[in-house]
């Protein structure tokens, strides 16, 4: 059986396409050699192999929901179901690495909130394939905006997002992990904030504050997940451990054995 691995993060780059870009600065070899010949006491770079010391980079300017990254339960909130929220050092790994399920929305509209019958109606879709949603499954929202869209100067303002009662509805059926490909859960703050001047409240963070109220977590800034079947694979999202953080940056992937 052979074993193949999707990827399904976006890098830390410096690049615009969010409200949180890294700042990475790169130091090669020689500049490094040059660096540490001074803070080690040596006259010069000669006591390196090739005159080079190894290669780094200082990232600085970043935040943890920079990236691909997975949100803990206390970005949502302070408390969860009426106990202090978990940070992202104390979510359970186990949480983190399980059956993995698309829902395919990737023909929905730029800035579409995804509703729960929509929701119901892949679910159901793939029960005829022959595939039963299970507790503790990790829920990936196809959209392709991370795709399509990355580079684009109205990335994090366009992306389809889930409806609270999308993602309520998933909670219930025992689903921990969620995912998305764009570059947040809900639908577009520029959209939300618009609705909430008008007296929406139900769907401004709808799905972030949901987790004030039901324990899950979400990924955000996925990709790739065009690449990889609707199930039958693994998926693993594992957090940098990060004391008592709302968010870490994971190395999404998708593990499928042909």
């Amino acid at each position: 059986m052979a074993r193949r691995i999707v990827d399904l993060s976006v890098p830390l780059q410096n690049a615009p396409m969010e409200n949180n870009p890294a700042a990475i600065q790169y130091i090669n070899h020689t500049e490094l050699g040059r660096m540490r010949a001074k803070s080690y006491k040596f006259p010069d770079t000669s006591y390196f192999p090739d005159h080079m010391h190894c290669a780094t980079e200082n990232i600085t300017a970043i935040s943890t929901h920079s990236g691909t990254h997975l949100d803990s339960p206390y970005h949502y909130g302070p408390e969860c179901e009426g106990k202090p929220s978990k940070t992202i050092d104390l979510v359970p790994l186990e949480w983190c690495v399980s059956d993995g399920v698309v829902l395919d929305f990737h023909d929905a509209e730029r800035g579409h909130n995804i509703t729960v019958e929509e929701t119901q109606q892949k679910v159901a879709a793939l029960e005829e394939k022959g595939y039963s949603l299970k507790p503790m499954d990790i829920v990936l929202i196809r959209t392709d905006h991370t795709t399509k869209y990355l580079y684009t100067p109205d990335f994090e303002q366009t992306h389809p997002g889930m409806s609270v009662d999308a993602t309520e509805w998933l909670v219930d059926q025992g689903i921990k992990v969620m995912g998305i490909d764009a570059w947040g859960f809900d639908i577009p703050v520029s959209k939300m904030t618009e609705l909430r001047r008008q007296g929406n409240t139900k769907d401004f963070f709808g799905s972030h504050f949901l987790g004030r109220k039901r324990e899950y977590i979400h990924a955000e800034k996925l990709m790739n997940l065009d690449k990889i079947p609707e199930s039958g694979f693994t998926v693993s999202m594992l957090p940098v451990n990060i004391e008592r953080a709302s968010g870490a940056w994971c190395r999404a992937v998708a593990i499928i054995d042909d």
